[in-house]
């Protein structure tokens, strides 16, 4: 997802620069999406909330913040209750987890709306300790089951899911993009969108197989993980992909040395991840195929896109 969001030194409390995949939430890599109205009063009272005054918390995935819990609106009905279900029970080791609230009959999602448990913090460029948090979070849904959705694959009318899932598997098919064809989605037609597609052709004749085994991961960490201070950092939402984890690491590295002002060392502190140069090649293209789809991609995105797959490219 593209466009810078940090500075090197302090953090960017700015939503317009925070990340993510979920429409509502302003990235300048992808424009402006349009964020939520109030959630309707039946919509707090099922959640328990009638009484509580919503507080917008700008464009943070257009939610409202009531009391000690959050509404959020809800793109993908499927993805958003999978991930309150996941995230009720699910312990990670260091790693505050927003809980889901149900609604008074049960339910997760009600009307398009999502209620969670509030967690105080901000992204901050703390690059490192976000990988490092995407390992511990791996270690604990690496005995998941893979939830039906994420086989299915993306079908016109095409949605913003679909755009992700069809940049993912761009990067780990034989023929990248075939998906891309197959589902009649419109080919880029943008300078930056027709060069992203050159790119991913040119990486894919660098890949070779890897033995690691997909999983349940995690797969858009970089500017969604809330740091206090030295407390323990948190996690308000899963955004699952079936990968393995250093692919989900190499996400990170990608989009941090894309957008987040990282140094370049970055990339060599994690080379003890198995199979790590193979799984950065599939993140760097997993982003460029996103870049290259997303009808809100912004031009400026792609310089830090390309200055890291140069990066990669030279390490395989």
């Amino acid at each position: 997802m593209p466009g810078a969001r940090y500075t090197n030194s302090t953090p960017d409390r700015d939503p317009d620069r925070r990340c993510g995949s979920v429409p509502g939430r302003r990235d300048r890599r992808y424009g402006t999406a349009v964020t939520s109205v109030e959630p309707p009063e039946h919509v707090r009272a099922t959640f328990g909330l009638r009484e509580v005054t919503p507080v917008s918390l700008g464009d943070w995935d257009g939610g409202w913040r009531c009391g000690d819990v959050v509404l959020s609106p809800v793109a993908d009905h499927a993805r958003a209750a999978w991930s309150a279900k996941i995230r009720e029970t699910l312990e990670v080791d260091g790693v505050r987890l927003a809980r889901p609230v149900r609604a008074t009959d049960g339910r997760y999602v009600v009307s398009g709306w999502r209620a969670d448990t509030h967690l105080e913090g901000f992204p901050e460029p703390r690059h490192d300790e976000v990988v490092s948090v995407s390992l511990r979070l791996h270690q604990a849904t690496a005995e998941l089951e893979r939830p039906r959705f994420l086989v299915q694959p993306p079908v016109a009318p095409w949605m913003d899911v679909d755009v992700f899932v069809a940049a993912d598997r761009a990067a780990w098919e034989a023929v990248p993009l075939r998906t891309l064809r197959a589902g009649g989605m419109p080919p880029p037609a943008t300078p930056d969108g027709i060069r992203s597609m050159e790119l991913i052709g040119q990486l894919a004749t660098l890949r070779k197989s890897v033995r690691t085994p997909p999983q349940l991961v995690h797969g858009d960490l970089f500017g969604t993980v809330l740091f206090s201070g030295p407390g323990t950092p948190g996690l308000s939402d899963l955004t699952p992909y079936w990968r393995p984890p250093q692919w989900a690491a190499g996400v990170i590295v990608i989009d941090a040395l894309a957008w987040g002002g990282a140094d370049d060392g970055l990339l060599d502190r994690w080379a003890d991840l198995p199979e790590w140069p193979q799984m950065l090649l599939r993140a760097v293209m997993f982003r460029l195929a996103v870049h290259a789809l997303h009808p809100r991609s912004t031009p400026d995105a792609f310089p830090g896109l390309a200055r890291a797959a140069d990066m990669v490219r030279l390490m395989l």
